[in-house]
């Protein structure tokens, strides 16, 4: 596991652990990552993910958004209701607005049902690619940047439950949410500027 991805991977676990929120990761089937790879060209530092750490129990919470990581045993499934089939390949010719064969569904809100994803079709150097989502339910997809990387994106999680720690477990009134977004994004900008311009989390 690369540095950047480690460094990440280890501010989420530390925040899960300090908020004490119940997380398990384990190591995930080499042959079920393998599987990924060939159906839905998952790219290598996601892969390098889930064989070290795959998140068999984990979800980021904050007063405003919940985010389940999936476990390397559901990502397949988990794509057939995106107009995929099981073996990566759409059911229908996309048309702008529908799902993308190269979007591949890795966390879904569990406040929203609002899915997180990767978007394959444009790797980096490091073999890692942005994160969007997108609301579901509205008619079409229309993407929106959560992190340019998948490391970037673990690390905004984490920084979203830091800051989401100071401000306790009693439900939030308007000024309470507003002032933990603006919060929220002095963090994000000093993760990944461009996530915090897209506006998803803020």
């Amino acid at each position: 596991m690369d540095s950047d991805l480690a460094e990440s991977l280890q501010a989420l676990k530390a925040v899960l652990e300090k908020r004490r929120i119940t997380a398990q990761f384990g190591k995930a089937d080499p042959a079920v990552v393998e599987s990924l790879r060939k159906s839905f060209r998952v790219p290598a530092r996601y892969r390098t993910f889930l064989l070290e750490a795959d998140p068999i129990k984990v979800e980021a919470a904050t007063p405003v958004e919940r985010v389940r990581l999936f476990p390397s045993s559901e990502i397949a499934r988990e794509q057939v209701g995106f107009g995929l089939n099981e073996d990566g390949t759409p059911r229908a010719i996309n048309k702008d607005g529908e799902w993308r064969k190269s979007w591949v569904v890795i966390a879904q809100s569990s406040l929203l049902g609002d899915p997180y994803f990767l978007d394959v079709a444009k790797l980096d150097a490091e073999g890692d690619c942005a994160i969007y989502t997108a609301m579901s339910g509205a008619g079409r997809w229309e993407p929106r940047l959560c992190g340019s990387t998948f490391a970037q994106f673990l690390r905004i999680l984490a920084a979203g439950m830091e800051v989401a720690q100071g401000f306790g477990e009693a439900m939030m009134d308007d000024e309470d949410e507003a002032a933990f977004r603006e919060a929220f994004g002095h963090k994000i900008k000093t993760i990944d500027a461009a996530a915090l311009r897209a506006g998803h989390w803020t």
